[in-house]
């Protein structure tokens, strides 16, 4: 494997963007995708985080390929369905890009604390970042299930040795951590001004 895993996402995220600076759906959906493989040297401890993430994503995806010039934009759907007054519904497509831009929060949050403590075990790196980002929004249920996963959270240094691949990790973490928040906050923003960004897990 060229590179890192984190190198086709770091590739991937120079696309996300039309010339006029507009989110398209297809780019930051592929570099959500090119994260999976990541997440996927979790095991068991991210099986909940990946169905998610991946629910969320082909959710979207569909909607996408149901008409792709229409929803080219990745705020479309979110328009679309505020004025249907579906958006808040648990199977909208506005839903799905919030869980899913949360879940990006909350890996940013980890691989920023893989980089800041090298001294911390997995366990404590995934919950600390669990505390800063998703724990909020998750009920009693979700957050009780993601605690006991924690548990399973993979060797550090098993995990980083299975991640690099041929190249300097630390710098491509370092990179993804710094180029993708930005889209990130641009989907609460947008979210946020159409009321949504507060929606909390059913």
């Amino acid at each position: 494997m060229e590179g890192t895993v984190f190198a086709p996402a770091l590739d991937g995220m120079k696309h996300v963007k039309s010339e006029q600076g507009e989110m398209l759906t297809k780019p930051f959906l592929d570099v959500c995708k090119m994260i999976l493989p990541i997440i996927d040297k979790f095991g068991a401890a991210m099986a909940l985080v990946k169905s998610d993430i991946g629910g969320n994503i082909s959710r979207l995806e569909s909607k996408y390929q149901s008409n792709p010039s229409k929803y080219e934009h990745l705020y479309s759907m979110v328009k679309e369905e505020v004025e249907a007054k579906t958006a808040k519904s648990s199977s909208s497509c506005t839903n799905g890009l919030l869980w899913l831009t949360r879940a990006m929060d909350f890996l940013v949050e980890l691989f920023r604390n893989l980089l800041a403590h090298p001294d911390w075990a997995m366990s404590q790196a995934c919950t600390d970042s669990y505390g800063k980002t998703l724990k909020k929004w998750h009920g009693w249920l979700a957050s009780s299930s993601f605690t006991v996963a924690m548990k399973l959270a993979p060797d550090r240094k098993k995990f980083m040795e299975v991640i690099t691949g041929s190249g300097d990790i630390a710098a491509d973490m370092e990179k993804f951590c710094s180029d993708f928040p930005p889209f990130l906050e641009e989907n609460h923003k947008f979210l946020a001004s159409v009321g949504l960004d507060g929606l909390k897990a059913s």
